[in-house]
Parts: structure tokens; sequence; C-alpha cells
């Protein structure tokens, strides 16, 4: 039997016990509350399995009000949550603080979204955008809402699930691209060259962090934090079979008799990422050169941007 997973556990837990709760206790504000699970934990990707239980697994679901209704029945609910079982399907609900500090449970709206990316709603203008880490982007967005008959906890949501705004992306994509070039396609074999071998190790890891985020980056999604990276990347319909050909250049294990011929395997396998990627980039009309280096390219997608002083921001700013 399939062992039931940290999203399917929340909703069950709602449905169960916190639908009934909120009808019962809170009728005139239950069509007010947005109720889901979203935010950190690998059960809020939908990612957790059997190892994920051993920390932060717990039977719970969030409940974000507006400010307006925080203030008049935020106490009243936190209480009225923590009365619910304590433990559901043998998954026990952790401790609740009013103060703060939990992923379950009271939160006001503008509270969440604050805490993953530095505003209460949208993001104002490219710079905050652009301060964003991808990482608390993702978390921003995943997960499921189960109910929001308000819309307000949505109509956020929904906005930073379009992803970032067009300028701002091509600038991190330019700057992706400047870093694969200088990481992996000019750096690693410099290093190697120079029998630096943990500069050429850092190298790689830089190469296939760029490369992971542009990857992202082209498809319009955020990247998640770097535990979650290539897990996320296997859905990705555009380059996303890449995920193992990164994975493997990141944890290169095999027995290979010569240094030689192993760093020339590795050099080969990131002209490999390097050339799928400005397949892509001029698939999407973002260049049209045919270099096979990348820092050119990056030039020529600062050549899309809009907005002078996004484009005019250093290369590899982003």
């Amino acid at each position: 039997m399939k062992e039931i997973n940290g999203l399917e556990l929340s909703r069950a837990y709602y449905e169960t016990w916190g639908a009934p709760m909120l009808h019962e206790q809170f009728p005139e504000y239950e069509g007010r509350i947005a109720v889901g699970l979203a935010g950190q934990g690998s059960e809020c990707f939908g990612y957790d399995d059997a190892a994920s239980r051993d920390h932060d697994f717990e039977a719970g679901f969030c409940l974000w009000l507006t400010e307006e209704d925080e203030e008049t029945i935020g106490f009243r609910l936190f209480r009225a949550y923590r009365k619910l079982p304590e433990e559901f399907m043998g998954v026990r609900k952790q401790a609740q603080s009013f103060y703060g500090g939990n992923r379950r449970g009271v939160m006001e709206i503008g509270e969440f979204y604050s805490r993953f990316t530095g505003c209460p709603g949208v993001p104002e203008d490219w710079r905050q955008w652009m301060a964003i880490p991808e990482y608390a982007l993702a978390e921003a967005v995943n997960g499921q809402v189960f109910r929001d008959d308000l819309g307000v906890f949505t109509a956020v949501r929904r906005e930073l699930e379009k992803g970032y705004p067009e300028d701002v992306r091509l600038k991190k994509m330019a700057a992706r691209a400047a870093l694969m070039a200088q990481s992996g396609q000019y750096n690693y074999s410099r290093c190697t060259a120079h029998g630096e071998r943990g500069a050429a190790g850092m190298a790689l890891a830089e190469f296939v962090k760029n490369a992971a985020s542009m990857i992202y980056l082209l498809n319009r999604r955020y990247m998640p934090y770097y535990k979650w990276m290539f897990r996320g990347m296997r859905d990705l319909p555009l380059l996303g079979n890449l995920s193992s050909d990164l994975e493997g250049l990141i944890s290169y294990q095999q027995p290979v008799p010569e240094k030689e011929e192993r760093d020339l395997l590795i050099q080969q396998k990131i002209e490999a990422v390097s050339s799928a990627v400005i397949g892509e980039l001029r698939r999407q009309g973002l260049t049209g050169g045919t270099w096979d280096y990348l820092e050119p390219h990056a030039l020529e997608i600062t050549e899309h941007i809009q907005n002078g002083e996004i484009r005019n921001l250093h290369l590899m700013e982003g």
C-alpha cells in the first residue's frame, strides 16, 4: 500500500477535523479563511518520502487570514487549531506558538509572503524582484490551496506563479550564461591544468548550479533550495532531461584510469550541457549566434532587455 505523502496527509487532516472546526466555531469567517499547505519543507513540494519523517513532518495545515481578520479572530482561531487532535493517521501535530516561527497553523497573509519575499504582496519593482532568492519564491508558491473563497491569498500566489517579470528573467539568464561560460567552459580546464583539483571542483559546482538555474529560468519556474534542485528539474518540460547529466557532473565518482581521461569526459559533458542550453536559447529567440562559448550569447540576451537600468547592470549580476 502506498504511504500517504505530506500534502495528502494535510488535506485529509483538514477535511476530517479542520473544516468541521471552521464551520462550527467560525461560521461567519469560514468563507474568509484561506486553507492549504505551502512554504518550507519537502512535503510542500510533494517530494517527501519515508526518510523525510525524521524531522519537521507533522499532521497540520495553514490557515491564512487578512490583517483585519487576524486582529479580530487570530488568537481564537489559533486556540481552536491547537485543540485539534494531536495525532492523525499515526502522525503527530507539532506544538504551536502564537508568536510565530511555525510552518503550520494561523498566519496573516502578508506576513506569510514577507517571510519568503520580503514583501507582503507582489514585489512592486524590478529591484525587489531581483533581490529575492529563487528558492524563496519557489517556497512561496509551492504546495496546494485547499480553500480560498475570499481569494486574497490566491491573488498574490497567482501573480508570483507567473514567474519573474520578463526583463528580470532575461537579466538572470544572461548572468547564468556568463557564469556557466566562466566556471565550466573556461575555468574548469584551467584549474585542472594548474593541478588545482579543489578549485576545479568548485568551478564544476558553480557550473552545475548556474546551469540548473538557467534551465529553471528557461521554463519560467523558480529553482528550489539546492536539496531539491535536481528532483524538481526532472519534472521540467524544457531540458529537464539534463538533470542526470548535471547530477553526474557534481557526483562524478566513476573509476577512470587516468585523471586526464576523467577531466576530458567532464569537459565533454560541460560542452554538451552548454550546447543544449544554447539550442533552447535559440529556440526561444533570445540569441541568433552560432558560438559554442556561452558568453557572447549572454550579451545577446541582454539586448532583449527593455529596461535600460537592468540592461546596464554588470553582465554577471542577477
